[in-house]
């Protein structure tokens, strides 16, 4: 699996599908070509110092490395954008998190976009 490392890459992903869950926030688009499936991981400082992003990307990234050659679509790009409660969570409760945000990408659920996530004039959703 490769890994996105383009600043453009990971605003398009942010532009596209996204699916929350406990640990992290999957962002997921489609690049509509057959290439293989790129994974990329955003851990802010408002987590936590460096020791504590740096395990957070670790257990993320084995997590994905589980995960996605199962389950990715050939051509997708996908952000896991980490919280907090990814350092503390039990793995399988990790694994079963992005096993279900990518199936709520692709369509099991109902995944949000950036349109649909709040309203044009910033008032909030009905």
């Amino acid at each position: 699996m490769d890994r996105l490392l383009k600043r453009r890459d990971f605003l398009a992903a942010a532009k596209a599908e996204r699916a929350g869950v406990a640990g992290f926030l999957l962002q997921g688009r489609d690049r509509k070509d057959q290439g293989e499936a790129r994974i990329g991981l955003t851990v802010t400082k408002k987590v936590g110092n460096a020791v504590v992003r740096n395990r957070i990307r670790r257990r993320l990234r084995e997590v994905a490395r589980q995960v996605l050659p199962a389950k990715a679509r050939p051509g997708f790009d996908y952000v896991m954008v980490a919280r907090l409660h990814a350092l503390h969570a039990p793995f399988p409760d990790l694994v079963r998190d992005l096993e279900r945000a990518v199936s709520r990408l692709h369509g099991a659920g109902k995944p949000r976009t950036k349109e649909t996530s709040a309203p044009a004039d910033g008032a909030r959703p009905a």
